[in-house]
């Protein structure tokens, strides 16, 4: 009997040994897929290879760690923009909450349009008339208070298509990307045309990109003493628009790096996307493009949100890469998994 136990107890010994020379050598040397919702192809290929080049020492592409910048643009590529900005149906909400108080609303625009829902008439006016409405609902308060109305506005809002909080409608492979350069030694920002203060108080629970590498359009502010205590007030003017030529602006003055890799989804990013391609060594430029009618929206060219017409002959003109979500990406938002 003892040498039976002692012939089991050997054999034991030599599963655990062997069960640990697998998974210390043989599974460690099957690494996992780091970019597991995209589907295999051409698109996948060439982000890993990219990676590859710029990262391997050794090689006649390798960048050294401090130069390994890559920027996203928010609307569009990060999250979705349809039917319209997150952001605009935050205004949009605020304005009816903060109606009570504006009697003179009712009979202004593009407040009235907003009030009796017709919120093509309210944006009829453009830029001018969506500056009003910002103006409206996001200054005249301290930096503290915004970022709490922001918060509790993302805790409770839902999507009107897909019922869901804005913060899931966030795109799972681009989730993926930033995970998978960071991993490997990139920082990510996020350089977007969207308000600063309205990302900062979220994009790193949800993105891993913390809110000093944020970058986008923002307003004047001044300091003040309130009550003895030190505050940022909000005012009522446009500093910056962090938008088409204004991205490459952004990116040198709050970076200060040129990117090596720039991915966006419309016009508003082509100027980001070229300079980034203007500088040496391995570069990686690519749109998201949005072909995806049914788990998502299908629009391009004639798109009045997120329009890729003069981005997309640039694309094909120079080999940029399509992020095509239909042939590309298994699943778009974590809730489709």
């Amino acid at each position: 009997m003892r040498s039976t136990l002692s012939v089991l107890s050997l054999r034991f010994m030599y599963l655990l040994a062997l069960c640990g020379m697998l998974f210390s050598g043989g599974c460690a040397s099957i690494k996992p897929d780091p970019l597991p919702s995209w589907n295999e192809g051409p698109t996948k290929q060439s982000i890993v290879a990219f990676v590859a080049r710029v990262t391997t020492p050794g090689s006649p592409d390798f960048v050294v760690v401090s130069e390994r910048i890559a920027t996203f643009d928010n609307d569009g590529t990060l999250w979705a923009e349809q039917p319209l900005y997150s952001q605009l149906f935050f205004v949009l909400e605020r304005i009816k909450v903060l109606a009570p108080r504006h009697p003179e609303w009712k009979t202004t625009e593009p407040f009235a349009s907003v009030l009796n829902g017709d919120v093509k008439g309210a944006l009829s006016g453009g830029d001018k008339a969506i500056a009003e409405l910002i103006g409206a609902t996001s200054t005249g308060m301290t930096s503290v208070e915004f970022d709490a109305m922001v918060t509790q506005w993302l805790a409770t809002a839902k999507h009107p298509r897909f019922d869901q909080p804005y913060t899931s409608m966030v795109y799972q492979p681009m989730i993926e990307l930033m995970t998978y350069l960071r991993a490997n030694g990139f920082k990510t920002f996020i350089v977007s045309g969207g308000g600063t203060a309205f990302m900062r108080p979220w994009t790193e629970r949800v993105y891993g990109v913390p809110p000093e590498q944020v970058v986008g359009s923002y307003g004047k502010t001044q300091f003040e003493l309130r009550d003895g205590k030190p505050v940022i007030m909000r005012l009522p003017a446009i500093a910056f628009i962090d938008d088409g030529p204004g991205k490459p602006v952004g990116i040198n003055e709050h970076i200060g790096r040129r990117p090596i890799l720039a991915i966006g989804n419309s016009d508003g990013d082509l100027q980001m996307l070229q300079w980034t391609a203007g500088g040496s060594g391995a570069r990686y430029m690519a749109f998201v493009h949005h072909t995806d009618g049914v788990r998502e929206w299908a629009y391009d060219r004639d798109s009045s949100i997120g329009k890729l017409d003069k981005g997309l002959d640039a694309a094909k003109a120079n080999g940029w890469t399509l992020f095509d979500m239909k042939r590309d990406w298994a699943v778009i938002f974590p809730f489709q998994r």
